[in-house]
C-alpha cells in the first residue's frame, strides 16, 4: 500500500488549482495526511525595487484572500493545511518546498486552455515532474 503522509499543493489561484485543491484535500483526508498549500509570488523580470516590492505585495494579499476560502473548506473537511507564500520562480520553490518538507506527494492543477498558454505555464508542471523528488499528481 502506498503511504502518503505529507501532501504539497502547488496552488495559484486558478479554476484548475481549486480542482486539485478539492483532490489534495481528499486525498488528506483519506491518508490522514498533512497538507501543506504553497503559492508562489513571482517577482516581475524588470524594474525597480520599489515596484518589485508592490508587486510582490500585491500578491501576497492576493493569496491571502484565497486563502481564508480555502481554509473554510477544509475545515469543513476536517483537515487542517498548513498555508504558505515563496517567492520566486514557481517550478522551483515548489520543488524546493516538497524536499525541505519531505512531501510524499506534490499535487497540481492542469493549466493552460491555448497551445500558447500550455506551452508557456505548462513549463512549470513540466519542470515539476521532471525534477521533483516524489510523485506527482496533475489534476485536470
Amino acid at each position: 500500500m502506498v503511504e502518503i503522509k505529507k501532501i504539497l499543493l502547488a496552488y495559484d489561484g486558478s479554476e484548475a488549482a481549486d480542482k486539485a485543491y478539492r483532490h489534495a484535500l481528499d486525498l488528506a483526508g483519506k491518508y490522514e495526511a498533512e497538507l501543506w498549500v504553497l503559492a508562489v509570488a513571482s517577482p516581475p523580470e524588470f524594474g525597480d525595487d520599489v515596484e518589485i516590492e508592490t508587486t510582490l505585495d500585491n500578491a501576497r494579499e492576493h493569496y491571502e484572500q484565497q486563502f481564508v476560502t480555502l481554509k473554510e473548506q477544509a475545515a469543513a473537511q476536517g483537515v487542517q493545511p498548513r498555508f504558505e507564500i515563496a517567492v520566486g520562480h514557481p517550478a522551483e520553490q515548489i520543488i524546493y518546498h516538497a524536499e525541505q518538507n519531505g512531501v510524499d506527494l506534490i499535487v497540481m492543477g492542469h493549466r493552460g486552455k491555448t497551445f500558447l498558454q500550455r506551452w508557456l505555464l505548462g513549463s512549470v508542471t513540466k519542470r515539476v515532474i521532471s525534477y521533483a523528488h516524489c510523485a506527482v499528481l496533475v489534476v485536470r
